[in-house]
């Protein structure tokens, strides 16, 4: 055992306070840890072999010993969390944070800031908010910053030089600062601040602020911006009212740790409550499985240790069990926070009750990550991470399908995918009408000339397109979903998958810039030799047919052309179905159903009296019938 070769090491180390680390032969750290009396605690390692399997291995890989002495624990404390961040060594508890929930990331690194959905925490200038769980809860909240004070969702350079504003302007979910006539600089500056406070949870002064503004436009008699501002006000006052549904007044400023260990890992939820109310969730998580072979209170004071490095310490922080060295952990969070900081073990109460809701979910996080399907998925998600060179994982994956033929009845057909899971309730179809240039539906009358109940009815594929023109059709179709995101505010996706070679790509990426969105990241699909095209790049990407990734593609291709061809083939039935009755001015599709209904088929309504037609359509259009069918010929 190579910890034997250390004795004579280890019997010269000096009984003061410390960090020890091993390393192995090749010169890596291997271990960190730290001691009140470095020869005792190193010595101990002399007897420990059989203890765990991570103990037996790391005795056997250590090499070298080396030791740095502090004047405390509490300096020994900090010194081993920096050592652990800065090398990583392989047999300490790594923890790092989860990513399956959205933050909301404000963008000040720029001029005229934005409100983004991200997927990480970085330190880019910016300002993060979140995690929130559910994730829908950030795209709300994202969509909230649009409506209620203006904040720009397009990725456009903004100079303030632009003619005039865009639509998001008209349905007042931007203030338009690429209008400098329109939104000053200033009064954008401060609808980010207002963003800020929002997003930090600082309703009351959002409301303060809101309520001056008010008064202001008040006064100057601008009394539409004064109702929008006393709108904004009751949204702001709801919110604040639903979040103190989780407050308990009783419990102040504290964060609670619930932990899950088990034989894949581990997993800690850090609930963080302010001013008695839960304002914040993080998930720490160790994937390492040398982790499962740790105690709880080891694993507890990795994630204190870990956690406090990056976070800001409350006056009281509650863990489910007791840690080595509670009171030196107490002095080096109160020498962080610059007060009395106490670490506690709560028995009952309203504490208690936090410190189970933070494990309860600590347990099902633990069993989502580590179930056998979402092992595969996550694999096949990071691969599409590498190969296309995504900053993140892609966690949303939306993909689109056309289906026509001979150019009638040209439908489209949209499905998601988060995680890997196909999400059913979020699936959409289209049925193509086509666009003119600028985006705008075409228009068309009915066939007798006759404008009808509706009014204009848009044009048909066929109608306005020489054959068929997938092209024309994905760029419908992906205009359309995208415009609706934005006007919803979301979600996003990280990823979009065009079923198609490079003439689909094209149409899809088009309709982004035409919405100011050209910063989502596409890929399309060729059926042939199942090749990915990305844009900008000449060549296709190839991957394995064993790819987990290329899988997961293909399983939102082929959903997305199996939804896509049923509704199309719904589509000719209902063509097929399509009768007179159609044409037939004052019959809508409430009355086309009740005739049908009624008389079972076409052939029938045709033969009918106007007895029989009257209990089910009235005099008036029973008379319009009639004298519909008499001026066509009977078909055979």
């Amino acid at each position: 055992m190579a910890i034997r070769d250390l004795r004579e090491a280890i019997a010269r180390l000096p009984e003061q306070p410390g960090v020890y680390l091993y390393f192995n032969s090749r010169g890596e750290t291997i271990y960190v840890g730290r001691a009140r009396a470095l020869r005792d605690r190193v010595r101990s390692y002399l007897g420990a072999y059989g203890n765990s399997p991570k103990t037996d291995a790391l005795l056997d890989e250590a090499a070298r010993l080396e030791v740095i002495v502090t004047d405390s624990v509490v300096e020994a404390l900090a010194l081993e969390n920096n050592l652990i961040k800065a090398r990583s060594p392989r047999y300490n508890i790594l923890l790092r944070d989860d990513k399956n929930y959205p933050y909301l990331q404000l963008t000040t690194a720029e001029d005229f800031p934005r409100v983004l959905v991200a997927r990480q925490v970085a330190r880019d200038g910016n300002v993060y908010a979140g995690p929130f769980m559910p994730a829908t809860f950030a795209r709300k909240t994202m969509s909230l910053t649009h409506r209620l004070f203006g904040i720009r969702s397009c990725n456009e350079v903004i100079t303030g030089h632009r003619d005039r504003p865009c639509l998001e302007y008209d349905i007042k979910r931007c203030a338009a600062p690429c209008v400098a006539d329109v939104c000053s600089p200033d009064q954008y500056a401060e609808s980010v601040a207002q963003t800020r406070l929002f997003l930090e949870g600082r309703t009351e002064e959002v409301l303060a602020g809101l309520r001056r503004q008010m008064q202001e436009a008040s006064d100057g008699e601008r009394y539409e911006r004064a109702a929008q501002c006393r709108d904004a006000m009751r949204t702001v006052e709801t919110l604040r009212d639903r979040q103190q549904k989780m407050a308990t007044s009783r419990l102040g400023d504290r964060d609670a740790f619930g932990v899950r260990l088990g034989p894949d890992g581990g997993v800690i939820q850090v609930f963080q409550m302010r001013r008695g109310r839960v304002v914040e969730r993080v998930e720490l998580v160790a994937d390492d499985v040398r982790a499962a072979t740790e105690s709880e209170p080891d694993l507890v004071q990795a994630a204190v240790q870990q956690f406090y490095a990056t976070h800001d310490v409350p006056p009281e922080v509650h863990v489910p069990v007791e840690v080595e060295d509670r009171d030196e952990v107490e002095r080096w969070l109160s020498l962080r926070a610059g007060r009395r900081v106490k670490l506690h073990v709560p028995r009952r109460g309203d504490a208690r009750g936090l410190l189970e809701l933070a494990s309860r979910n600590a347990g099902l996080a633990y069993d989502s990550r580590y179930a056998e399907d979402a092992r595969v998925h996550a694999g096949a998600l990071e691969e599409l991470r590498r190969v296309l060179d995504l900053p993140a994982a892609p966690h949303r994956v939306e993909c689109f399908d056309i289906s026509t033929v001979q150019g009638r009845e040209t439908v489209g057909s949209l499905v998601v995918c988060e995680d890997g899971r196909m999400q059913r309730g979020e699936y959409r179809k289209f049925r193509v009408r086509g666009l003119d240039a600028s985006g705008v539906r075409a228009r068309r009358k009915s066939r007798t000339g006759s404008r009808g109940r509706h009014g204009d009815a848009p044009v048909r594929a066929r109608e306005t397109r020489a054959g068929p023109d997938d092209f024309a059709a994905m760029e419908e179709v992906v205009l359309r979903r995208y415009r609706r995101l934005l006007d919803e505010g979301g979600p996003f996706p990280d990823l979009v998958v065009v079923d198609g070679g490079k003439g689909q790509l094209t149409s899809a990426c088009r309709a982004f810039e035409t919405l100011g969105l050209g910063n989502l990241i596409a890929v399309g699909i060729a059926k042939r030799d199942e090749e990915l095209f990305t844009r900008g790049a000449s060549d296709p990407i190839r991957l394995p047919k064993t790819s987990p990734a290329l899988h997961l593609i293909q399983r939102a291709r082929d959903e997305a052309h199996r939804f896509a061809v049923t509704y199309h083939r719904r589509a000719r039935r209902m063509r097929d179905f399509e009768s007179e009755l159609d044409l037939i001015p004052g019959i809508g599709p409430r009355r086309r159903r009740a005739l049908l209904e009624r008389f079972g088929s076409l052939a029938n309504v045709r033969r009918a009296s106007r007895e029989e037609l009257l209990p089910v359509v009235g005099a008036r259009l029973a008379d319009v019938v009639l004298e519909h069918f008499t001026r066509l010929p009977m078909k055979t």
